[in-house]
């Protein structure tokens, strides 16, 4: 009889050594998952901001397709395909991206964004119509102002835009393409003050010093804005201001504009040169 007893409770002590080795066993696996979930989580962080965007567009395509139901991953790869600029690949991730569980108004508003970018106007603004107005964020405005900007409806733009740069601590780019807008319409004065505002965000921008020139130009300003510069960049602006110069008849302002961009830039300044030759052999032939 005492045999019996200790034989069941030395095997009620491996059976309770058994289940601790499975339950330490299942805690395991949960924490390996966890942390594989977290790692892959940083991955495509990574991939998405400082990956090469032809890489992470392979590393997002076979994430994708090994895991089908991963919304997140589908993402990546809508992202990743507009950052390698295979937009219209972008728009058909994103709509199959709006087809799944879980998917959100921020996801409408990436799909408007390819649409955009593949030039589907229509596309983007029937895209944008289904947002709902309580849906407020930067990259929806900054969309919708694009949009109101096509179809010439210049206050939808100009509110869309303002609100856009109420959204945003760092309004550089959505502030350049308002100026942008502004001078396509003719109001020269307006782009000059929003692009002078843009370059406060970001100094660095040489297409928002390029077009600073080019809306001062429009109003016969060419002298060159005060603005930090490279050498090279200065004779760049040169010439965009001697091109509008020349442009608006003003030839021989135009002229000493381009003299001084060839003078200006460390190397030779091919564009510059032959326009100055051009200039100076219509002037022999006159």
């Amino acid at each position: 009889m005492r045999q019996i007893i200790v034989m069941t409770a030395l095997l009620g002590g491996a059976l309770m050594l058994a289940a601790c080795g499975a339950s330490d066993s299942a805690k395991e696996a949960e924490a390996f998952k966890t942390v594989n979930a977290i790692d892959e989580t940083n991955l495509s962080d990574i991939m998405l901001t400082v990956s090469d965007p032809k890489e992470a567009v392979k590393y997002f395509q076979r994430s994708a397709n090994e895991n089908p139901d991963r919304i997140d991953l589908k993402r990546g790869l809508a992202k990743s395909l507009v950052r390698a600029k295979q937009h219209d690949q972008a728009v058909k991730v994103w709509q199959a991206v709006l087809a799944m569980p879980g998917a959100t108004d921020a996801d409408k508003v990436g799909l408007a964004d390819a649409q955009i970018r593949s030039n589907d106007w229509a596309g983007a603004k029937a895209t944008l119509n289904t947002v709902p107005p309580t849906y407020e964020t930067y990259d929806r405005y900054r969309l919708e102002a694009m949009v109101a900007d096509s179809s010439k409806q210049w206050k939808k733009a100009d509110s869309f835009y303002d609100t856009a740069v109420g959204l945003t601590t760092r309004p550089a780019g959505v502030l350049n393409n308002w100026g942008f807008s502004k001078l396509t319409r003719g109001d020269a004065k307006s782009a000059e003050k929003l692009f002078a505002e843009a370059l406060t965000y970001d100094p660095s921008s040489f297409t928002t010093k390029n077009n600073l020139v080019l809306a001062r130009a429009a109003q016969r300003k060419y002298d060159l804005p005060v603005v930090d510069m490279t050498q090279t960049e200065r004779a760049q602006l040169l010439y965009t201001a001697a091109l509008s110069a020349i442009k608006q008849g003003d030839v021989n302002t135009g002229r000493s504009l381009l003299q001084e961009a060839v003078d200006t830039n460390p190397q030779y300044f091919e564009e510059a040169a032959r326009a100055l030759a051009a200039l100076d052999a219509n002037k022999v032939k006159a």
